[in-house]
């Protein structure tokens, strides 16, 4: 005779009951991690074959943080041949002698007017063209280091056209671009090209075609500037009013981490460039 009670019996099923199911759930569970680890293998598989396939695609590239300085010594051009009498441009005030020196010098904007070049043994043109923006009397950057076969392209964001041209006639022929319009136009080889403008005698940019050029940037106010590169060695060199100015410094971008800092100064000031009594 069966002594056990419903309780007991129901209890005791019970308890059998998760056992079963541990066991009909735990392959299938293994399974179903081996086909997700296999799924994830086989997508990155595919990225990496897909990057691989790309020519030229970047595997490495890291941002290289730097600072420079000497810019109080880069001296722009435009604003002191304004400030001559002779020119008939500007009416300048009496120097005031609570204002100083440093301040009432017409150095250069480094935002936009000094640029930083990575160079390496060669450079390629980047597939989309360079963008130089007209607007406001002025280009947008002022100074452009470009590789080999890069094409430019100039956007008139004024409303009154523009007539640009290189000096020495090396290609940039004086066309007018009109309003909300644009130009393109690629410099036929290395050198620096001096560009103006007949209609707005503000403008003067340079673009210096230099075939080890990898990337630029162009600093903050503060001297600060970032940049993409592979890993690998490169020289980084300030260029202003279309030459370059102070010393090279050699960086080494190495494959990790992502964000790299240079500890020792880019000099833009020091040597090879304008002194601070070029514009008195």
């Amino acid at each position: 005779m069966d002594t056990r009670s419903p309780r007991s019996s129901g209890a005791q099923h019970d308890e059998q009951r998760p056992l079963a199911g541990a066991a009909r759930l735990g392959p299938s569970n293994h399974i179903t991690r081996r086909v997700h680890g296999r799924s994830r293998f086989i997508r990155r598989l595919a990225l990496t074959l897909a990057i691989l396939a790309v020519p030229g695609a970047a595997l490495a590239a890291v941002t290289i943080k730097g600072r420079t300085t000497g810019t109080p010594k880069l001296l722009n051009p435009v604003w002191n041949e304004a400030k001559d009498p002779k020119a008939n441009r500007y009416t300048f005030r009496e120097p005031s002698p609570t204002v100083r020196a440093d301040v009432r010098t017409l150095v250069g904007y480094a935002p936009k007017e000094l640029c930083v070049v990575a160079l390496a043994e060669k450079g390629a043109p980047l597939k989309t063209p360079r963008t130089i923006v007209i607007a406001g009397g002025r280009t947008t950057p002022v100074t452009l280091v470009v590789a080999e076969g890069q094409q430019l392209q100039f956007e008139n964001h004024d409303p009154f056209p523009h007539k640009l041209y290189d000096v020495g006639n090396k290609g940039l022929q004086p066309v007018e671009v009109a309003a909300a319009k644009t130009r393109a136009w690629t410099p036929p080889g290395p050198g620096k090209y001096e560009i103006r403008d007949q209609l707005a005698p503000s403008i003067r940019s340079w673009i210096v075609v230099e075939p080890r050029t990898v990337a630029v940037a162009y600093p903050d106010r503060q001297g600060s500037f970032t940049m993409e590169l592979e890993d690998g060695k490169y020289t980084l060199q300030g260029y202003f009013n279309g030459e370059p100015v102070g010393k090279p410094l050699e960086v080494v971008a190495k494959p990790t981490p992502d964000e790299q800092f240079i500890k020792e100064a880019l000099v833009v000031g020091e040597s090879g460039g304008p002194s601070a009594e070029a514009g008195k």
